[in-house]
C-alpha cells in the first residue's frame, strides 16, 4: 500500500499505534498506554484538520517499509519496533504540509526514538 496522500499517512499512522498499543499490553509493558495517547492525539489531528488538507500528492513513502515484527516481545524486540516506528514518523513528517499534523508526528517519532 502507498501512503500518498494525509489522509493515508494519518490513517497509518493510527493504525500503527493501535498495533503497538495491543504488543505492549500483549508484553505486559506500560508502553501501551504510550502509544494510546499518540493514537488519540494523532485521531484529534486528523478531525481537527481534516478541513486543511491539500491535496498535493506525496511520493516515495510504502507501507512495506514500515513492517513490524509484532512477535517478538522481547526486550531487543521492543526496541526494533521502535526503531520502526521512529523511522515511520521521521520520513512521513516533512512530507505533510499542515504545520499542527507534522508537529503531532515529529513528536510520535521523537517520542519512538527515545525508547528505541
Amino acid at each position: 500500500m502507498s501512503l500518498n496522500s494525509f489522509g493515508s499517512i494519518l490513517a497509518y499512522a493510527i493504525d500503527l499505534e493501535s498495533r503497538l498499543r495491543d504488543y505492549y499490553q500483549a508484553a505486559g509493558s506500560n508502553r501501551a498506554a504510550d502509544a494510546d495517547k499518540r493514537r488519540l492525539n494523532l485521531e484529534r489531528v486528523r478531525r481537527e484538520n481534516v478541513t486543511e488538507i491539500k491535496l498535493e500528492p506525496i511520493d516515495g513513502l510504502h507501507e512495506e517499509n514500515y513492517t513490524l515484527n509484532l512477535s517478538d516481545t522481547s526486550e531487543a524486540g521492543q526496541k526494533a519496533v521502535e526503531g520502526i516506528a521512529a523511522q515511520f514518523y521521521a520520513d512521513v513528517a516533512p512530507k505533510i504540509n499542515v504545520r499542527e499534523a507534522q508537529r503531532a508526528l515529529e513528536r510520535s517519532g521523537k517520542q519512538h526514538r527515545e525508547l528505541a
